[in-house]
């Protein structure tokens, strides 16, 4: 297994090359869970996830005979797009192979990095096997996104850093896909703080480790938001390290992902793509694991789809009352769609939409169908503007 010293040599030969990004209380996470919340903000990295770290390690390893050939790599996006910088910055060719639906945002930075971009697979696992097979066919350099020592010793040093600069944190809390970042975190907080406890997060979809520490038959797959961290099965290198210094391992639902976003883009003005902000979803789906705790925590990486951040706030909105879609049945007569929209303003809310259906959805020439959504300052005060339609229409949340 890699040790501390590995770490410890893996910052030395990334200084200058990879940010020492900001390790900060967040008065707002805090706040919404109950614990003392310190989030390491790896997604103002160049690339806009940790991944730099693993990468810029693992490249300055290669020798000038490995530089020379090339590299290759398979990735949902952030590995990807940190291993064609870091090759970018040392003249080395890459090739990218990523699955075919990996996020635009994704694909098109990392070929902006100066990487050929391959798209294969509907998984990480078919993406990894063709990665496989264009190292065999071409010569190329395979660098493994997380089941690699250097890649590993790379991703520790963000713990080295969180614990340097809050020496007292109770306990690390870090996402988990294959396994490289927590593996090589854990390693550190072995060494440097005993006892202090290392807790792994995975997506419902993809709980690939929590299966295998239970001894259940890995089956995962689906939608998920935290594409990032959705791989089929977890490294033989970081499982080892896993199985010796992670403490526990915690299976948050997708409702607990898109709520840690849009918290932390209200509440703290940040960024988060789905997997950057799976360890803050655990704090919010286990607020009794971490109470008055001192946590540390990342927001792993920020790269998210402009359309999908927008969604993943509006169904927010939606479920805490601030967004409200009602249908109303009213009388078909003048006038009817300005009462409407005098109670709503009156009462403080703020009309969005209105869709007036006349002809075919009443279920009587005499009646119309009214479908408003309007914003209310909380779920109270929708509930108060609700209560005062109900008195005079037919009305229906939706």
């Amino acid at each position: 297994m890699i040790s501390l010293a590995d770490v410890r040599d893996a910052a030395a030969r990334i200084e200058g090359r990879v940010l020492r990004s900001p390790f900060l209380h967040s008065d707002s996470v805090s706040r919404a869970t109950g614990a003392q919340v310190f989030l390491k903000l790896e997604n103002l990295q160049a690339t806009g996830a940790f991944k730099e770290r693993g990468a810029a390690n693992r490249l300055a390893l290669m020798t000038e005979a490995e530089r020379r050939r090339g590299v290759v790599a398979m990735s949902a996006g952030n590995h990807a797009q940190a291993v064609a910088r870091h090759a970018q910055l040392l003249g080395v060719a890459a090739v990218i192979v990523m699955p075919k639906h990996t996020p635009v945002t994704k694909v098109t930075r990392t070929a902006g990095w100066g990487a050929r971009v391959v798209l294969h697979g509907e998984t990480l696992a078919e993406a990894a096997e063709h990665a496989q097979a264009l190292a065999a066919a071409e010569g190329l350099v395979f660098v493994h996104p997380y089941d690699d020592d250097g890649v590993m010793a790379g991703q520790g040093t963000m713990a080295l850093e969180m614990l340097q600069d809050v020496p007292d944190l109770d306990m690390l809390v870090l996402p988990v896909g294959g396994g490289g970042l927590i593996a090589g975190c854990a390693t550190v907080a072995a060494a440097l703080r005993p006892g202090m406890e290392v807790i792994g997060v995975e997506v419902a979809a993809y709980a690939a480790l929590a299966q295998r520490l239970a001894g259940q038959p890995v089956s995962v797959g689906g939608a998920t938001i935290a594409e990032g961290i959705a791989v089929r099965d977890i490294g033989v290198a970081p499982l080892a390290v896993i199985r010796a210094h992670v403490h526990d391992v915690l299976v948050v639902p997708e409702r607990a992902v898109e709520e840690a976003i849009a918290l932390l883009a209200e509440g703290s003005k940040i960024v988060a793509e789905g997997a950057g902000a799976t360890g803050i979803a655990a704090l919010l789906a286990f607020p009794e694991r971490f109470a008055k705790k001192r946590v540390g925590t990342t927001v792993c990486g920020g790269n998210i789809d402009a359309r999908i951040l927008a969604n993943v706030l509006l169904r927010n909105l939606l479920r805490d009352g601030r967004l409200l879609r009602l249908i109303l049945e009213i009388p078909d007569r003048p006038g009817v769609l300005a009462d409407i929209a005098g109670h709503i303003g009156r009462a403080g809310g703020n009309i969005i939409e209105v869709s007036h259906h006349r002809m075919f959805a009443s279920p009587s020439v005499q009646t119309a169908e009214l479908e408003v959504m309007f914003e209310a300052r909380d779920a109270v005060h929708s509930s108060e503007i609700v209560r005062v339609l109900e008195q005079l229409y037919t009305v229906r949340r939706i």
